[in-house]
């Protein structure tokens, strides 16, 4: 169930007046979903941003989907944060899908603060959301507005040693006067020991309830801002990208230092090249308004960078900037199929717009076989995309069903080997000991051979090709968690050409795969039930059925928490069946886990997409453009 993150933006823009008129979910006119789709299904599909004034401080939001299926877009979206506000519903409590993104927070060391919703509905418990929140994600949040207790003041002197002899000595008047107390809240709040929160209705049915204006205040004086010199080094992070009609590809940048001008020259420094900006607009409210300059600290959007994707870094202050944490992973492929095939063509160039904008939704274009793959992260973003492609760029598109995609491995080692050394003029010779790694390892690359044997510029050609030689093993599927030792080989002075390496490398990986045998990964999810203890037997069953395991049920207050583990490949459509056998009244949440070895009686085969390096002769003719 939703715990209002949209309805709480659409609630703070218009009390800052940021916005004139009240927007919501229920109604289909909030602000901040501006998709059709998003206004019709009531859910956030795509991050949103605007600016409103409190206190005199500048405030900017991103509102990000809640749904784990659309958890890329908060994952972008971390990288351009100073502070987080987390919503808790006071009826359900802290959610799963909330645990994981806490995670994220913590490993970013993002401070973070609670807003309480809800507490107008019917079974809405307070003490409970915060307990909940204690229990589950290990803080302690305390309740806005503060007044200063012997509790909250013991709170703040125990994170402060120099603090903690005050309160021994003067006790309350250690933190007299005020600004003093809310100068240590706010130094405490942005080293994330203390978590202050609000708690009201975001809905605000009863006229008396000031929580989202207490909201505004807790960020306005307690805020984190992160350290950047609005003079120095420019570094900023591209954090989301949008297609328009008259401007093109837009760009939208959180700057962490520097400043970056219309009609200025800005470098990429996750590409190494250099572009111009034609225009830049910041956000008044929900508008965006144009504006000679971005600076230090501040959001918005950048024009002409025609070749910038989500997560590139510009300037050359990186090191300012917040790093990536992975919360997403595309789980299964689908075929894209046009109803009229004539118009494959607009449908590979709107799925690599897409692509730009959503770096998960990754395509595969098979010209050959006229067949276009995507990869997604569930059943609920196929049923978004089909709407896209019908709304946004006008075509029929039908989804298939779906695959699951699988990796290979191996779990033995042995050497993979290939002489390519003819037809003139070629001469690679490489020789790979190939090692089993531990899960969500990837691959690892040793030379252990003489620099008179290869060339160091060939050995850098060796590091370069081997992403794409495992892109796909004998089975079909990206092949991982293998360490590669070049431990023999051989490059000639006269008969070596200019990328030999690259064109071997594939044929000796392959060959070695294929010699040693790989064994199918399949990916697993985390699940959490929360169910009514008499209809957990048949819950239980259908775990039990689809190869699932769980820790011991927790059975508190009549209700059977249930957490464990289940493949993809037999749930995909357990919510369904879930929501069916529960008649709704249950909870059910899932997140990727990580990949585990198949089971003997698993097995799964895809066809090799292109030539594959096992067909060697017409493989080497192909990378020769000689077919």
């Amino acid at each position: 169930m939703d715990a209002g993150k949209t309805t709480l933006s659409e609630r703070m823009l218009y009390v800052s007046g940021a916005v004139r008129s009240l927007g919501g979910v229920d109604m289909g006119n909030a602000h901040m979903d501006d998709m059709e789709i998003e206004r019709e299904r009531g859910i956030s599909v795509r991050s949103n941003s605007a600016q409103l004034i409190w206190g005199g401080a500048a405030i900017n939001i991103i509102d990000t989907p809640g749904h784990m299926e659309f958890c890329g877009e908060v994952e972008r979206s971390l990288r351009a944060l100073d502070n987080a506000v987390v919503v808790i519903s006071a009826v359900e409590g802290v959610q799963p899908q909330t645990e994981a993104i806490w995670k994220a927070l913590s490993a970013l060391k993002i401070p973070a603060m609670f807003y309480i919703n809800k507490t107008d509905a019917a079974g809405a418990d307070v003490a409970h959301a915060l307990g909940h929140i204690a229990e589950r994600l290990k803080a302690a949040p305390l309740l806005w507005p503060l007044s200063l207790t012997e509790k909250v003041a013991e709170r703040l002197a125990e994170n402060d040693e120099g603090l903690f002899e005050d309160y021994l000595k003067y006790g309350l008047e250690a933190f007299s006067p005020r600004e003093k107390f809310i100068e240590c809240l706010k130094n405490q709040y942005a080293a994330r020991l203390v978590f202050p929160a609000a708690a009201g209705s975001a809905l605000n049915k009863n006229k008396d309830d000031r929580s989202v204006e207490e909201l505004l205040d807790l960020i306005s004086q307690t805020g984190a801002a992160a350290e950047g010199d609005p003079e120095g080094e420019l570094a900023g992070i591209v954090y989301k990208i949008e297609h328009s009609k008259s401007l093109g590809r837009i760009a939208h940048m959180r700057l962490y230092s520097g400043s970056a001008a219309v009609r200025g020259a800005i470098f990429n420094d996750t590409k190494k090249t250099e572009e111009k900006i034609t225009q830049i607009k910041k956000y008044e409210g929900v508008k965006l308004k144009d504006s000679p300059a971005l600076r230090s600290g501040e959001i918005g959007i950048v024009c002409g960078l025609s070749g910038a994707s989500v997560g590139d870094i510009y300037g050359r202050g990186g090191a300012f900037v917040r790093q990536g944490y992975r919360l997403a992973a595309p789980l299964i492929s689908v075929c894209a199929v046009p109803a009229d095939e004539s118009r494959y063509p607009e449908l590979v160039e709107a799925t690599s717009e897409l692509f730009a904008e959503d770096p998960l939704l990754n395509m595969t274009w098979a010209k050959e076989e006229r067949e276009l793959v995507i990869t997604v992260t569930g059943l609920i973003q196929m049923e978004i995309l089909e709407n896209i492609y019908k709304k946004r760029f006008g075509l029929d598109v039908k989804l298939c069903e779906p695959s699951i995609i699988y990796k290979e491995t191996i779990d033995r080692s042995g050497y993979g080997f290939e002489a390519y050394t003819m037809p003139k003029p070629c001469w690679a010779v490489m020789k790979f000991l190939m090692e089993p790694l531990p899960r969500g390892s990837g691959h690892e690359f040793v030379n252990k051979t003489r620099a008179e044997q290869i060339l160091e510029r060939y050995i850098s050609q060796i590091r370069q090709a081997l992403p794409e030689a495992l892109r796909q093993g004998p089975k079909g599927f990206e092949a991982t968690d293998i360490k590669f030792t070049l431990v023999d080989g051989e490059s000639h002075v006269m008969h070596t050409h200019p990328l030999d390496f690259i064109v071997a490398t594939p044929m000796a990986v392959m060959n070695g795969l294929a010699q040693i045998g790989t064994i199918l990964l399949e990916p697993i999810l985390k699940f959490s039930i929360d169910i009514d203890e008499a209809q957990s037997g048949k819950i239980i069953g259908e775990i039990l059925s689809m190869r699932g395991s769980f820790d011991t049920p927790v059975i508190k207050n009549g209700r059977f928490l249930i957490e464990g583990l289940y493949p993809l490949a037999t749930s995909l459509k357990f919510p369904e069946r879930f929501a069916a056998l529960t008649s709704g009244r249950a909870r059910l949440h899932s997140e990727f886990y990580g990949y585990e070895k198949c089971p003997p009686e698993v097995e799964a085969f895809r066809p090799y997409r292109g030539i594959s390096p096992l067909d060697r002769a017409k493989y080497i003719l192909h990378v020769r453009h000689a077919l």
